[in-house]
């Protein structure tokens, strides 16, 4: 038996709800085998990142190595990557093995607030991860930053509340660092639509606002759900409209974990004899 399989290149939550622990529970919940490189430890719970511990670049690249060398992934998924030495690492090591289904999440603020990347590695994501990319991720506070290195001029990440908008940031990125967009639209006033924006056209992927507070890790949980389908043989579409599904059914599903923004059901789908509790419970 074989299973496709992904690599997800991010840090760890402590708390599990995103990084690489919602990237594994992701990739087991849409039917692929999950492998993972380190670019951090975090110390985080649902309030908020308490602090950041990278892993050195050289180690980094070690852990790439090992997983193209023995199980070489049908896609990549690329998260959290806090400075340029890792950034060019991953780079490096990608270009290198002839990594394919590239999905860039340009982390760079939390669900909380808390800013992950620094301030020099936005560029440095543009240009050396976004020229490997199938696809980047970004919210509209992401957009925004991404906006601004394409010589877009908005204000704030509220100038994307209309889907015009959006559209005319994602060309803008398109054209200037080479990667097609998804711009969700999670953080939007009104609805939820994501727009995917290449160079075959615009497609929309209609969604509503879910009433919940537990949206941590819905940026990890959509991009490693997208490599999945790609990884599973899907066109981009395709893949797009799956995992908008997923992280729907995930969020909709109503776990209720932690004081602040706390975590999606990632397993909301997958039933058997072992997921329920014990009959004399």
């Amino acid at each position: 038996m074989r299973l496709p399989s992904v690599l997800s290149i991010a840090g760890s939550d402590s708390s599990g709800g995103a990084g690489i622990q919602a990237d594994i529970k992701t990739a087991l919940a849409n039917g692929v085998y999950a492998m993972s490189a380190v670019t951090a430890l975090t110390a985080q719970n649902t309030m908020g990142v308490v602090s950041i511990h990278e892993a050195p670049p050289e180690f980094l690249a070690e852990e790439i190595d090992a997983v193209f060398d023995d199980i070489p992934p049908d896609a990549v998924k690329i998260g959290m990557v806090s400075s340029v030495p890792l950034i060019r690492a991953i780079a490096a090591r990608l270009r290198a093995h002839g990594a394919r289904h590239i999905v860039v999440d340009p982390v760079i603020v939390a669900t909380s607030g808390s800013r992950l990347l620094s301030g020099d590695a936005a560029g440095a994501l543009a240009a050396e991860l976004f020229p490997l990319a199938e696809i980047i991720t970004p919210n509209l506070p992401e957009l925004f930053v991404l906006d601004r290195l394409s010589g877009g001029a908005p204000k704030s990440a509220e100038d994307y509340n209309t889907p015009e908008a959006r559209v005319e940031a994602a060309k803008r990125v398109l054209a200037r660092l080479g990667a097609p967009v998804l711009a969700k639209g999670g953080h939007a006033e009104g609805r939820a639509d994501d727009i995917l924006v290449t160079k075959d056209g615009v497609e929309v992927f209609p969604g509503e606002h879910i009433p919940s507070r537990n949206t941590h890790g819905t940026g990890c949980t959509l991009s490693t759900a997208i490599a999945a389908n790609l990884a599973k043989g899907m066109t981009l579409p395709e893949a797009v409209a799956r995992a908008k599904a997923y992280v729907s059914g995930a969020i909709a599903a109503g776990l209720d974990l932690g004081r602040g923004s706390g975590p999606l059901h990632h397993g909301f789908a997958l039933q058997s004899e072992f997921t329920g509790a014990p009959e004399n419970a």
